[in-house]
């Protein structure tokens, strides 16, 4: 969302990432050098990870104790917010912003080059974030236009996409839109299903898909709305239990509420007793349980988001976890690795 542009940074206060305070996990940092606040992040595996922001984007291969970097050429005046890896060598990176500024890139040799697969053409459209259902199958999410979300779909990796048609989604609530946060207002669990979480009206809502991105229906979240709150993140475990996470970016220790569980697949939302403290803008499952992260630190639930402890108090934006690990990544070009103990 085109707001989050302008966010201001996080206090230098927030950024250390003590030890873990969960018996079986901790947080390894892995710095990577460079000095930008790290959007989206990609795991493969404990080895391999992607990571982009601004014009960075940023590969390692050996589990984070080195980093590459592997933007694309020319693109210094574009913003990375979202990177979506398959391998150490493929992977799609979305930019965002006003009209041609949107674009999807994609690579088959870990960066080295890039090929130009979507340029947005329509000055009204701004893309937010991506996901992919497989290797192949993905969706790439842009606000509304004349009342009604935008979307891209691709079929064969990212090196192709085709609008999906408009009048297949339901009417936007005036002002309503995505948040470019974290790379994960779009999610996906199993070869269907797939989710996008949007603020901007009174309340923030989830939309819903059954048909792989075809077809959508919407439904109400606890959660409050407005230009600079709401839901900025989905993750699901399966087509039937997920997340929903936000808060308010300009007011990252605000107790508002800031997270949704669902047991049936989106169609309902339900605040936890006490869910976690803070702005929440990333969410990934890890196994049976699910990690949230955000400026003011981490947070784990073992039982579909009902109940939450706390990991740490350490700076992230945006999380990922793939078998045994998450990578997390944030302020100042903060990377860090979970794993069991």
């Amino acid at each position: 969302m085109k707001i989050l542009l302008l966010a201001a940074a996080t206090a230098a206060s927030l950024l250390a990432v003590p030890p873990a305070q969960a018996h079986d996990a901790t947080w390894q940092p892995r710095p990577t050098g460079v000095d930008v606040k790290l959007r989206a992040v990609s795991a493969v595996n404990a080895h391999v990870a992607w990571t982009s922001a601004g014009n960075s984007v940023l590969r390692t291969v050996d589990g984070g104790r080195s980093w590459r970097s592997v933007a694309p050429a020319d693109t210094a005046d574009l913003d990375f917010r979202d990177v979506e890896a398959f391998d150490a060598w493929h992977a799609v990176v979305l930019a965002i912003g006003q009209g041609e500024a949107s674009r999807v890139y994609r690579t088959a040799d870990g960066g080295r080059t890039w090929s130009l697969s979507f340029k947005n053409d329509d000055p009204a459209e701004f893309y937010d974030c991506m996901a992919f259902f497989d290797r192949f199958r993905g969706l790439a999410v842009s606000d509304t236009v004349d009342g009604r979300f935008r979307m891209v779909s691709t079929s064969d990796g990212g090196r192709s996409w085709q609008r999906v048609p408009q009048e297949n989604f339901p009417p936007a609530v005036v002002g309503e839109f995505a948040f470019a946060a974290s790379g994960q207002c779009v999610s996906t669990a199993g070869p269907r299903d797939a989710w996008m979480a949007v603020s901007g009206g009174p309340i923030a809502r989830v939309l819903h898909s059954g048909d792989g991105g075809r077809h959508w229906t919407v439904s109400d979240t606890p959660l409050p709305s407005s230009a600079t709150t709401g839901a900025m993140a989905v993750a699901f475990r399966s087509p039937r239990q997920g997340v929903v996470v936000g808060g308010d970016y300009k007011n990252p220790t605000s107790r508002i509420a800031g997270l949704a569980w669902s047991g049936d697949g989106g169609a309902t939302w339900t605040g936890p007793a006490q869910p976690p403290f803070g702005y929440r803008p990333g969410a990934a499952w890890w196994g049976d349980s699910v990690v949230v992260v955000g400026p003011t630190g981490s947070d784990l639930s073992r039982d579909g988001g009902r109940t939450w402890r706390s990991l740490d108090t350490g700076s992230f934006e945006t999380v990922d976890c793939a078998g045994a690990v998450c990578w997390a990544a944030g302020e100042h070009g903060r990377v860090g690795l979970l794993s069991r103990r």
